[in-house]
């Protein structure tokens, strides 16, 4: 039996591919723990653990955290050598990060097969570093191994493992919201995303694999039976791809569940017949991304390949059709402009969203708009400079009045796109200059706003005096 311990910085919810690889580790005969450096040491828990391997998840921008915080356990645990590894999005699209300090694994892709692969290994001390989807360190040396195929049969992996996350983390096991996957992939080429980097790597994979429906009901009624659920998530890139799905989904998901439901969807995807069937499968809310008002933007830099007014035509199916819209908007665009964000305001506001989220456009490293980025001056900086919260602030050139504008505008679109009437007075608070006072002040506006539409109408459950302050301490104690 391999021990493996799973390290997160903060919980915010449910962790989909971490609960995924512990299952089929778990499956496998091995011993899975989390630990959760928001609420104990992770050094001396894993002191106490004495794991066989040490996991990692890392976004971009988390890297230098957990790169420092791995140095520490493993010095503490200079007596036993556990292996080092690293997965998420950063470990795939930057395996040379096998080169840093403490790092003995790097895992590219899907990580469920990897995983098991080399505990097994680990096991039975037969391990030799030529497990497909992993980079590994041996001696000084590097070993690059080849991908495997993307799993077709979603169905066939075990039910998530929940328990790891929920014995160790009350605030997402207590909350009547949880968070479910049903497929994986997406056929787009949307340049902010790692979409296209992805199948790069998985060059004659099909783009886009669904669950059964029969699956993802089985798992939101164990969920049910075991834990508080009242709104079901789903956090597929896309929801509504696959319409002999739906349909099934439409007929079976309402029969034996019947609980409310929020999926993500895309503007020209939406028809009459999937506004009918989300309505009868029991969505009260969807989001899409809207992403830029100016058809330029929107178009050509971002490739949405979407006009403006499928957008809003999109928008108002399902307004009529009395599902809630949220939507997801980015600021600060290279070659964008402040005016091009108030008109990103407006488009939200004429699509009926209800609730707009905005964010600070980052240049993600990878990322065929991050690199254009680089690529043509508009960045300050190194794309180590880009932090682990994409809402915070812009590391583009601009001046520096508009460059606080923008970013003072991104607290205040979400009610911009309420009211928009609003819209002259929004101006002339945008010119404030960003201090302590007026992030602070700008910050729980902002704040506050989102937490009444987030829990009124993107996730309308019952509030009671304990989810108050259950939510109330989890998101004081969350990075900002």
């Amino acid at each position: 039996m391999t021990k493996v311990l799973w390290v997160e910085k903060q919980i915010d919810y449910e962790p989909q591919g971490i609960m995924s690889m512990s299952a089929v580790l778990k499956e496998a005969g091995h011993d899975v723990q989390l630990t959760i450096a928001a609420q104990e040491d992770p050094v001396r828990f894993a002191k106490e653990y004495q794991p066989d391997i040490i996991g990692y998840s890392m976004m971009t921008g988390s890297q230098h955290y957990y790169f420092k915080l791995n140095r520490a356990i493993k010095e503490a645990l200079n007596g036993h050598a556990p292996m080092s590894i690293f997965g998420g999005p950063h470990a795939t699209f930057f395996p040379d990060l096998i080169q840093e300090e403490g790092v003995d694994g790097v895992c590219v892709g899907e990580g469920e097969g990897p995983i098991v692969d080399l505990a097994n290994a680990l096991d039975n001390g037969g391990f030799h570093p030529d497990i497909a989807n992993w980079w590994f360190k041996v001696d000084g040396e590097i070993v690059k191994n080849p991908v495997r195929p993307l799993i077709r049969k979603l169905g066939d992996l075990p039910m998530p493992d929940r328990d790891l996350i929920y014995s160790k983390h009350a605030p997402t096991r207590n909350s009547p919201i949880k968070h479910f996957m049903a497929s994986r992939g997406c056929p787009y080429n949307c340049t902010y995303c790692f979409n296209h980097a992805w199948y790069e790597i998985y060059t004659r994979e099909k783009r886009g694999y669904q669950r059964s429906v029969e699956s993802v009901i089985e798992e939101v009624n164990w969920v049910r039976e075991h834990y508080p659920l009242e709104q079901v998530v789903f956090l597929d890139d896309l929801f509504i791809i696959f319409v002999d799905w739906l349909e099934e989904f439409a007929e079976e998901f309402p029969k034996h569940v019947g609980l409310p439901f929020f999926a993500n969807v895309r503007s020209n995807l939406i028809t009459p017949e999937k506004v009918a069937l989300l309505k009868k499968a029991g969505a009260n809310t969807v989001s899409m991304g809207i992403e830029a008002g100016n058809d330029r933007l929107r178009n050509d830099l971002l490739k949405r390949k979407m006009s403006r007014e499928t957008v809003i035509e999109s928008g108002l199916m399902l307004h009529e059709a009395g599902i809630n819209l949220t939507a997801t908007n980015i600021l600060a665009l290279p070659t964008g402009t402040l005016e091009d964000d108030f008109d990103t305001m407006r488009l939200n506001s004429e699509a009926k969203v209800k609730y707009a989220h905005a964010f600070l456009f980052q240049p993600y490293p990878a990322t065929e708009l991050g690199e254009f980025t680089k690529k043509n001056g508009h960045m300050a900086g190194s794309f180590e400079d880009i932090g682990a919260i994409a809402w915070d602030s812009s590391i583009l050139i601009r001046s520096d009045e508009e460059r606080n504008r923008m970013e003072n505008l991104q607290r205040w679109f979400a009610i911009g796109v309420e009211f928009p009437w609003l819209e002259p007075l929004i101006r002339l608070l945008v010119k404030a200059p960003r201090n302590a006072f007026t992030d602070n002040l700008y910050w729980w506006i902002h704040k506050l706003w989102k937490g009444w539409a987030i829990t009124r109408r993107v996730h309308p459950i019952k509030i009671t005096p304990k989810v108050i302050f259950e939510n109330a301490k989890h998101f004081m104690k969350m990075e900002a």
